[in-house]
Formats: structure tokens, sequence, C-alpha cells
């Protein structure tokens, strides 16, 4: 597997976490429902050596077919990056699954898992990425956390609310 380093890893890492921090299911008919609007939020890129970077994010989503698919366009910036991903997912019967793409860098990937009425469990796959994410929905905000290897970027902790 390839390792990612510099800015590109630090990239790829962010964009999975914007992508999957808009993907909790607010109920098993229509799990994006509740996710349409403007999100924001900030936290920390965990990096090799104990090293953390702050980062801000603000999310855009739209729901279609229903509510089983969600549309987002997703801004990320550190103190050493700023990024613009667009993502397309969809839900069906408790699994979700997706694709992403960073267009400043070039990155782009899969997602897959499992997700239910308060806690989303994903795999993210693509662009020098191979983590694990859990996400967790606690009213108007949710919690994002990220696990990696392969990257020198060790996870990611972001906290995100409604407006």
């Amino acid at each position: 597997m390839k390792r990612v380093t510099g800015r590109a890893g630090t990239v790829a890492l962010i964009t999975a976490a914007a992508l999957i921090a808009g993907n909790l299911p607010a109920a098993a008919e229509s799990p994006f429902a509740n996710l349409a609007g403007t999100w924001s939020g900030q936290g920390k890129v965990r990096l090799e050596g104990g090293k953390s970077e702050a980062i801000r994010c603000k999310a855009y989503y739209t729901t279609s077919d229903g509510g089983s698919g969600l549309g987002m366009a997703i801004r990320c910036a550190s103190a050493a990056n700023k990024i613009e991903m667009r993502a397309n997912l969809s839900y069906a019967n408790g699994s979700v699954s997706g694709s992403w793409e960073e267009r400043t860098y070039n990155a782009a990937g899969q997602v897959t898992g499992q997700a239910s009425s308060s806690k989303l469990t994903l795999k993210i796959q693509g662009g020098g990425l191979d983590g694990n994410m859990s996400v967790r929905l606690g009213g108007a905000s949710q919690s994002v956390s990220i696990s990696t290897t392969g990257s020198t970027f060790q996870g990611l902790d972001l906290s995100l609310s409604r407006g």
C-alpha cells in the first residue's frame, strides 16, 4: 500500500473525515433526512510522533431519492491545507456506500459501512488512505473519530454542529 505523506496525506484524511461526518442516519427509513443544510465545526488531526494540527470545516448537505441519497460539498482548512470535496452516498438496508473526490489535490476513493440511528461505522479507502471511522450523533451535534494505517496521519477527532 502507498504511504501517504505531506499535504496530500492531510488532504485525504481531512476529506475522509468531512465526508463521513455527514453520514449519520436520522432514521432507518430516511437516514440522511436530518442532515440537509449546513454544518460546521472544528477538531484536530493526529500526526505521527504525537503531533496534532487544528482544522475547521463547513459542510453543505442535500438529500435525494426520498432520503436514501446524500450529496455534499465540504470545505476544510488547517494551518497547512485548504480542501474542497464533493461526495455522493447511498443508504440501503443498514448499509452506506459511496464515493468521494477532492478536486484540488486530485484524490478520490470509496466509503462502505453500516449505519444505525445513533452510530455509523465505516471503512474508508482511496487517495492513498486506508482507515476506519466512527460517527456518533448527540442531538444537533456529531462526534467523529478516525484511525488510519499506512499513513503519517494517525487519525482525526472532529465535532460538528448545525448552522
